[in-house]
């Protein structure tokens, strides 16, 4: 009996614990959203306003001032471009790197990770002098393989690992019945791992999605997007907290939305494997 009440009560801890870490983690989220429909003077309060009449001034004003649809589409582009990209150079280096290993392949693995922890204001003059040359400054094509050498490191430590939780006689089985590198990966890899893929194309757009230091490095008008957008409501003269609320809603709003509806994949791909 006192075993069964312990577990109960472990079990509470445990939902408490977790709703506590969920609401910790919210809270950003939902101060910001309700500053948003709070005036300049309200969102600067102290102490804060709770209780408020919403406005959605600041709404109006950000539409007025920004090409809220120019930015949004710049970040769709770039965000799923640099993704579709990062995927079709990452399948063929997580195969043969799971299904093939070499001698080097574990260090080569190591090598790739180790060039995240590279500080990315360490290669920005070189990176900017290479894309000014190319002519690649302010561009959708330039942001696009930017993003994805950020995160293709990522995309193929991931995809090693779905991939090496499939069983090797699978494939053996299908070279056997005659098919081609291709073949093997296109009709028996990706639909074995699919949820793998969605999980690390999430991942891969939510992190392009809210990438700022290249964005507001490499981009000035024609190719910035939302991140750049609500950098725009920094000025000397002060932080507008309200208007700056605003626009990071409407810049946050789409991507939730996206994960939301998603969710079922990204879950899914991140317990593949999990139980044999």
């Amino acid at each position: 009996m006192k075993l069964a009440q312990r577990q109960r009560l472990n079990t509470l801890l445990i939902g408490l614990s977790a709703w506590l870490v969920a609401l910790l983690l919210f809270f950003p989220i939902l101060w910001m959203f309700l500053t948003s429909f709070k005036t300049e003077l309200q969102a600067i309060a102290v102490p804060p306003s709770l209780v408020f009449e919403p406005t959605l001034d600041n709404f109006a004003i950000v539409q007025e001032r920004s090409d809220y649809l120019g930015h949004a589409w710049n970040s769709i582009i770039t965000s799923f471009g640099s993704t579709l990209l990062a995927l079709l150079l990452a399948v063929p280096a997580a195969y043969s790197l799971a299904f093939y290993p070499g001698r080097f392949s574990k260090d080569l693995l190591l090598w790739m990770l180790s060039t995240k922890m590279l500080p990315a204001v360490g290669v920005l003059v070189p990176i900017y002098l290479l894309f000014r040359d190319a002519g690649l400054l302010d561009s959708r094509l330039g942001l696009t393989l930017i993003y994805t050498l950020m995160n293709l490191p990522i995309i193929v430590w991931m995809l090693f690992s779905y991939f090496r939780d499939i069983p090797r006689e699978i494939l053996e089985a299908c070279r056997m019945d005659g098919a081609s590198t291709l073949g093997e990966i296109r009709h028996v890899l990706l639909p074995l791992a699919w949820g793998g893929i969605a999980s690390t194309a999430l991942l891969s757009i939510v992190l392009c999605w809210n990438e700022a230091f290249w964005s507001l490095n490499l981009t000035a008008v024609n190719a910035a997007p939302l991140t750049a957008m609500i950098a725009s409501y920094s000025s000397p003269e002060g932080l507008f907290w309200a208007k700056l609320s605003a626009a990071s809603t409407l810049a946050c709003a789409p991507i939730l939305v996206f994960g939301w509806f998603c969710q079922k994949q990204l879950v899914q791909g991140l317990t593949f494997g999990a139980v044999k």
